[in-house]
């Protein structure tokens, strides 16, 4: 994952398919862009579709022969599922194995019972960043909502004061730590070693998730002062069960990719030698294909059979993980596919020159353009797919963790203010039954604090590191 094939790498510096100069690329860009926000905004046209009418128009407008902006767009498209797909779909076994086997509700009750007052939205926080690691989400969302709402009514607590923390700790996960969509699109556009992003983003993830949860509920709780709504509670998988995995089981593998990959990043830093063995065989089992895989088989018995599950039960439940995540993986392909249309049309090479008359850091510069497309179009896949794309050239000469930073920075901007054109947005209005005043005050508030927050512990950190 450090490093694409030979063949990727080539693919990505093929000759620019038309000789446009700057002012044309730059109004072909604009338009491009301003194709795929009309198509998902106004017209409403799903984001695989808008984003790969955008790539076309993107190279009609740039003056690039159709067949040629074609051949952009597949090779992006499929390069991009190659080196990220597998992990979506190995990502969303292990959720769903989570999920139904009860170990997400053995870890919630587990935490809950040993929290109360004060710790509550400190519990929540944790309980959603830890569940959060491997599900997506609107999953994690649909899995969390009843805890928040039962302990929010029991415990006779705002509901803002104990959602808040819920959705920070879900949002954070899903827009800076691998193995979530967006950041493994970013490390794939700029080559990054995901091994220290993942552990960079931990360290932005921390204290980022602390101010936007637990801290900001505070407010959130006074300006939004609402009780939990008496609405239908989606059932808890484990309600169905007669048992279920233990709190030591489902934690540890939720945490076993993570160790692993992380055990190769260390390595890669102590060891430092291609050719030595130890680093090596950590090459090998620090991988994210070795790391996710192991985790699915594990869970397989830590989670699936400890819950009593059948091998007929376990493979539904693996056909059920995968047929939601169609729609994720095409809008992530898709976005390849638009990248590498950039690319390949010379955008990549007009921002690097671009830039070099411009006083901003690179890192900056990319935490705003992805701030931009997210706003546009709502979607914090598409503005980190298509933020990594523009600046996927300015990632030339960089060092491991200035990549890993620089993927940080696109995943912070891409959670920026979620506003109505954001599914989001309206999954939880609905849920929490708020007004669309009431969403933004709080929700749209936190998300923007997770990004301005990440953003510039990302810009701190490039300092010292």
């Amino acid at each position: 994952m450090t490093h694409l094939s030979v063949e990727m790498l080539a693919a990505d510096a093929v000759e620019p398919i038309t000789s446009a100069g700057h002012a044309q690329l730059g109004i072909a860009v604009l338009a491009g862009i301003a194709v795929i926000v009309l198509l998902i905004t106004k017209f409403k046209v799903h984001a695989f579709l808008a984003l790969t009418i955008g790539s076309l128009a993107l190279g009609a407008f740039a003056g690039a022969p159709l067949d040629k902006a074609i051949a952009s767009f597949t090779t992006g498209l499929g390069s991009t599922v190659a080196g990220v797909g597998v992990l979506i779909a190995l990502g969303a076994i292990l959720g769903k194995l989570l999920a139904d086997s009860g170990g997400a509700d053995q870890i919630v009750d587990t935490i809950l019972a040993r929290a109360s007052g004060r710790a509550m939205p400190w519990a929540m926080v944790l309980i959603a960043s830890v569940i959060g690691l491997p599900l997506f989400f609107e999953v994690g969302i649909v899995l969390l909502i009843p805890v928040v709402l039962m302990v929010a009514r029991r415990g006779n607590y705002s509901l803002m004061r104990i959602g808040i923390p819920a959705l920070a700790g879900l949002s954070v996960m899903h827009g800076l730590i691998p193995p979530h969509p967006g950041p493994l699109v970013a490390i794939d556009a700029v080559h990054a070693n995901l091994g220290i992003t993942l552990a960079l983003g931990v360290l932005v993830a921390i204290p980022t998730v602390i101010i936007a949860g637990p801290v900001f509920s505070k407010f959130a709780a006074r300006w939004v002062d609402v009780p939990a709504p008496d609405r239908m509670i989606p059932a808890r998988a484990s309600e169905e069960l007669e048992k279920r995995p233990s709190f030591g089981a489902s934690v540890a593998t939720i945490l076993l990719p993570v160790v692993m990959m992380l055990s190769k990043a260390l390595v890669d830093i102590v060891v430092d030698d291609p050719k030595d063995s130890v680093q090596r065989v950590f090459d090998v089992v620090g991988s994210p294909l070795i790391a996710l895989l192991a985790a699915v088989v594990v869970g397989m018995f830590t989670l699936g059979r400890a819950a009593g599950f059948s091998k007929g039960r376990l493979q539904s439940t693996v056909e059920k993980s995968l047929a939601p995540i169609a729609g994720v993986l095409l809008i992530v392909g898709a976005g390849g596919g638009f990248k590498q249309t950039l690319i390949d049309s010379g955008v990549g090479q007009m921002v690097l020159d671009i830039s070099k008359d411009w006083s901003i850091p690179t890192l900056l510069l990319a935490w705003l353009i992805a701030v931009v497309i997210r706003l546009a179009t709502g979607s914090a896949t598409v503005a980190t797919v298509s933020a990594a794309g523009l600046v996927a050239p300015l990632a030339a000469g960089m060092t491991d963790t200035h990549l890993a930073l620089l993927v940080l920075a696109i995943g912070a901007g891409s959670l920026f203010f979620s506003h109505v054109n954001d599914a989001g947005f309206w999954l939880v209005k609905e849920y929490f039954g708020l007004s669309v005043g009431q969403t933004v005050k709080t929700w749209s508030v936190m998300e923007t604090i997770i990004s301005v927050v990440a953003g510039g512990l990302v810009l701190l950190l490039s300092l010292v590191i």
